[in-house]
């Protein structure tokens, strides 16, 4: 039995709006550039996990690649839906009954903001009533707890989205593509204070697919295998303050998102110290600052010094979302997880462009967090 699945192949649709091409037709996209990655046949591929949200059945996309019968399980976990394909795939490949095997994820979500029902989440209709079910409220009151509790300002805020749009630039499947300074982003439109217009993802497409070997075998398909060395799953505890599980406790408590973070650190056997780049989820400039610490990276409150100095771009010393994260792609909730994973691939390789990491880094950390109060988080390295 092996102990470690490598990543051997990577493909990607870019993100954004792709008039005319439906969301699957965006994940056989994705899948086909991990195969040709790999070096590889659909035909090799002895199972698949996908997800996606709102753009039909992933096992569907047999109908484009290829009728071999291998098993197509699908996935659905909201925002953690890419992080439990990928958790499932490393668990079948460790089990020793595959040798190679394949996650995708996609979607094509409509314009606006996701509409979600209460009811199918356990909360009264009232939730809605007040307006909460729009997540922008929720993010707003968490960011704003956050900012009187450790001293963060509001131009804190503006400097993270300045940082993604101005890597998204840089990134050519990015979705937003133009960079933004602080000062736009403060006088853009505010949607809940203290959050204004382009502090906000929003829901989008795209596709992502990652090919995965047994660590023994990997060496046949790529000469740059990245090795992930843990991924972990958690939901929410008791009073933690989380999107749609709309209560708390007077003490703030920890949630899913330290609650996977410290299991994949420990399973990976290292520690946030020794991480060299980091995607995390920045559903909105508060999220990024919060997760940083959340995740460990950084203590809480010292995030501010960090940003201001420059430190989480890709020439700092803790570089964060350095393909401008889904403030600059948006959010296709299927492929989310797996794009933070690409990108790490990207980085690890050597072959980000012109937002490389300098100085060949050589391990990686992915975090996605969603409702109700999920949170997948991934350590790679090379």
């Amino acid at each position: 039995m092996s102990s470690d699945v490598a990543i051997v192949g990577i493909g990607i649709h870019p993100f954004g709006r792709t008039e005319g091409v439906s969301g699957r037709a965006q994940g056989a996209f994705a899948a086909r550039q991990a195969l040709a990655d790999a070096g590889v046949e659909w035909s090799d591929i002895q199972f698949t996990y996908g997800g996606s949200h709102s753009a039909g059945d992933p096992d569907s996309l047999v109908s484009d690649l290829g009728l071999t019968g291998a098993p197509f399980i699908n996935v659905h976990n909201g925002c953690g839906t890419g992080g439990s394909a990928l958790i499932s795939a490393r668990s079948a490949l460790m089990s020793g009954q595959y040798d190679l095997g394949m996650v995708v994820g996609f979607d094509k979500h409509p314009r606006g903001a996701f509409n979600t029902d209460p009811a199918s989440l356990g909360i009264g209709e009232w939730y809605g009533q007040t307006g909460m079910m729009v997540t922008t409220q929720f993010f707003a009151q968490k960011i704003v707890r956050y900012m009187a509790e450790h001293g963060i300002g509001h131009e804190t805020l503006a400097a993270v989205a300045e940082k993604s749009f101005a890597l998204g630039a840089l990134n050519p499947n990015a979705w937003r593509r133009k960079a933004l300074t602080a000062q736009e982003i403060l006088d853009a439109p505010m949607v809940n204070h203290p959050l204004t217009q382009y502090m906000f993802c929003s829901p989008g497409e795209g596709g992502i697919a990652l090919v995965l070997a047994r660590g023994e075998v990997a060496h046949r398909y790529t000469s740059t295998p990245v090795y992930l060395r843990s991924a972990e799953f958690r939901s929410r505890r008791f009073g933690s303050f989380e999107v749609f599980s709309p209560w708390t406790t007077p003490e703030t408590l920890t949630g899913p998102t330290s609650d996977a973070a410290a299991a994949a650190f420990e399973s990976a056997g290292i520690g946030p110290e020794d991480i060299d780049l980091a995607q995390i989820q920045d559903t909105e400039s508060g999220a990024e600052i919060m997760h940083m610490a959340e995740t460990g990276l950084c203590a809480h409150g010292e995030q501010e010094k960090l940003i201001a100095e420059g430190q989480t771009r890709p020439d700092g010393r803790l570089p964060i979302n350095t393909d401008g994260g889904v403030i600059a792609n948006g959010e296709p909730i299927g492929a989310t997880g797996l794009r933070q994973v690409y990108e790490t691939v990207m980085q690890l390789r050597g072959n980000a462009g012109q937002r490389q990491v300098p100085g060949a880094p050589r391990t990686g950390f992915t975090h996605v967090y969603g409702a109700p109060g999920i949170s997948a988080c991934t350590v790679l390295s090379r």
